[in-house]
């Protein structure tokens, strides 16, 4: 079984998110709010599809997907793109986002923690995770 399965995680902290939004071209209004949320994320398998959730008081979204197929996104910003996920191991989940600004972010699970990298151009993101 994958360290993932069953958990819901909790952002603790993040390094460097706020440079990471303005690589995207976040505004400021939304940069403040979103410095400001601590969402909960969870991962679910079913059959060959999967459903990644995140939740917060500010905005809540869905995404489903099969590996390694191309899907349409828009994300927590309202950008339009078009991803892909793909397992590294069973417990490092590589979502690759192509769109007017592309940005890599690698999941990497545990039994009791949760790091997602963010990588847009040259502006790295940590975000850290604790299972709840």
């Amino acid at each position: 079984m994958a360290a993932w399965e069953g958990k819901k995680y909790k952002l603790e902290k993040s390094d460097n998110f706020d440079e990471y939004m303005k690589a995207l071209g976040v505004g400021m209004v939304l940069r403040k709010m979103g410095n400001t949320v601590t969402p909960t994320v969870d991962l679910v398998k079913n059959g060959d599809e999967y459903t990644f959730n995140t939740v917060s008081t500010f905005k809540s979204t869905t995404i489903k997907f099969k590996l390694g197929e191309d899907f349409d996104e828009e994300t927590v910003d309202g950008r339009k793109v078009k991803s892909v996920c793909t397992f590294d191991g069973p417990n490092k989940l590589i979502h690759d986002q192509k769109g007017e600004k592309p940005t890599v972010i690698v999941r990497e699970f545990t039994d009791t923690d949760l790091t997602a990298t963010m990588t847009a151009g040259d502006v790295k993101c940590v975000r850290y995770y604790k299972a709840v």
